[in-house]
């Protein structure tokens, strides 16, 4: 409905009551419900899901029209990226927020900071997602508030054109919910524990669950050794419950992200269930390091697989785990790919241990030569070193076509002291251009960054202490934060205004018209940044 509809339909709804709700203005009541566009965190879920597969849609048509997030670990951090997108941008077209679970682990459990291990609460995570939206719908009601101002003073002046402009911005205005892609990590236990947290967190308002074949009990994080995959069969199951979890709430459109941790994981819990030669269990199993055994062979308590007549004994650990062959990796992340999404899943994750574009679009190619329309979610890890990674890789593409390295040293390319060469400039530019590239060859659809805003926060308040309790004194604060705030027309320099102080004051005002008692008088310092 348009801004001039909800005001019909409201004076119709006061008028019925026969003068009962005269004190009711139905401009404020449209206003305030322009400013709560979403009631419940379902309604942010189907919307969001809609949006995801239309940008789905779009990449298959162009894969130029790839997708990108940050990863935020407070509601505040996420309002104010979405914030600084539509300053930027004009639009938040294409962007959305990665919740990660590392992230909720280390800086939002009630234990203190912990290791991504599955060990903090896992209400905490649904908590953080009904944090980020009731953020974002904040800074809808701020940024339609300043225009209901802007409304209100342009009729105040007469100028019926500046009116008419701010109502067409008002009935086109785009609000800050994106989707959210949530880290649901290995399910936090069996099928029916993953169900019932995929609801709190489609609840919550979630409309993409990323989930990884890893135990529940014994989960890594991705970029850390000790990883233990579980069989197909286990974790199709939890990739069905997330499926029951969106329909039962009818969020239809909800979207699954399946996580293969195989590439780095060199273990196993427990061998998969086979009934015949070349059934998924089996193609599992084939993945163990065994070795041949005859019956006499055999010790007390040995597993043995039968496989075409064969004895086979898989490799166990003290630790009772079973081991996979050494590089069986990207076979095993491969089948695991077109597993999933030949059983419900919509897009892939598979967790690498470097970003080479070749080395992801190698295993893609493989997967979209059964599923054409294969998709990947990247990471884009702040877990890589990613201008050592670049260096070395321009390094090995120069040695490979006979261009003279002798003034570099591979093992030293992080040097400040190859920043201005010719080989450090064109290892930045292959980063700059990475996710277009990454869009183009390796079938990557979402790229996003899980833990930017854990570092930005630490970088900057090292920032501010180094020159804060140093000589600079306050001129730390003012020189680095504020004065940058004013120039840069960052939102929070005036964070009254931010925290929703003008729009307490407009329902001060509607509910208690003149006698209002409200905050951002002449007196209020957030003036002076007016």
């Amino acid at each position: 409905m348009s801004y001039q509809d909800h005001i019909i339909e409201m004076g119709q709804l006061i008028k019925s009551k026969n003068g009962t709700w005269d004190g009711i203005s139905a401009e404020s009541v449209a206003r305030m419900r322009l400013q709560n566009r979403f009631k419940t965190g379902l309604e942010i879920a189907r919307y969001t899901a809609d949006i995801m597969r239309k940008d789905m849609a779009a990449y298959d048509a162009n894969p130029a029209d790839y997708t990108q997030s940050l990863g935020c670990w407070h509601g505040f951090i996420a309002q104010q990226k979405l914030i600084s997108i539509k300053k930027h941008f004009g639009t938040t077209d294409r962007r959305y927020i990665y919740l990660s679970g590392w992230m909720v682990a280390a800086l939002r459990s009630e234990f203190g900071p912990l290791p991504d291990q599955s060990m903090h609460e896992k209400t905490s995570v649904p908590a953080l997602i009904e944090e980020i939206y009731t953020f974002l719908k904040q800074a809808d009601a701020r940024e339609l508030g300043m225009l209901f101002r802007d409304l209100d003073a342009a009729r105040s002046a007469g100028n019926r054109q500046k009116e008419e402009k701010i109502l067409d911005a008002i009935d086109g205005f785009q609000t800050h919910v994106v989707p959210i892609i949530a880290d649901i990590d290995a399910g936090f236990g069996n099928a029916e524990a993953t169900y019932l947290l995929a609801k709190k967190m489609i609840e919550a308002g979630a409309c993409a669950l990323q989930i990884e074949n890893q135990v529940s009990d014994e989960k890594q994080c991705g970029h850390q050794d000790g990883k233990v995959t579980v069989p197909h069969d286990d974790f199709l199951a939890k990739v069905r419950a997330v499926r029951y979890a969106f329909l039962e709430l009818g969020v239809d459109n909800g979207v699954i992200v399946t996580r293969t941790d195989s590439l780095g994981a060199g273990l196993t819990k427990q061998i998969a269930v086979s009934h015949a030669p070349g059934d998924i269990g089996d193609q599992y199993n084939s993945f163990l390091d065994c070795e041949e055994i005859s019956p006499a062979d055999m010790a007390n308590g040995d597993v043995v697989l039968n496989r075409n007549g064969k004895l086979l004994r898989p490799k166990r650990l003290p630790s009772n785990l079973f081991q996979f062959r050494a590089g069986s990796g990207e076979d095993r992340c491969v089948l695991d790919s077109i597993t999933s999404l030949q059983n419900g899943a919509d897009l892939l994750w598979i967790e690498t241990e470097k970003p080479h574009i070749e080395q992801i679009a190698g295993m893609m190619d493989r997967i979209r030569a059964v599923v054409p329309n294969a998709k990947l979610a990247y990471n884009n890890s702040p877990s890589f070193n990613w201008t050592l990674n670049f260096r070395q890789q321009v390094y090995d593409a120069w040695s490979k076509a006979g261009k003279d390295v002798g003034a570099y040293d591979r093992e030293k390319l992080m040097s400040v002291d190859y920043d201005a060469t010719a080989l450090a400039i064109e290892a930045d530019e292959k980063i700059r251009t990475f996710q277009a590239d990454a869009a183009k060859r390796a079938g990557i659809f979402h790229h996003l960054i899980t833990l930017p805003t854990y570092h930005t926060a630490a970088l900057s308040t090292d920032n501010l202490a180094k020159e804060y309790f140093g000589s600079q004194g306050m001129l730390g604060y003012v020189l680095g934060v504020q004065r940058q705030e004013i120039r840069q027309g960052i939102a929070c320099v005036r964070h009254q205004n931010m925290s929703g102080s003008d729009v307490g004051d407009d329902h001060k005002e509607y509910f208690a018209g003149e006698a209002a008692l409200k905050a951002g008088g002449v007196h209020n310092t957030m003036n002076q940044f007016a």
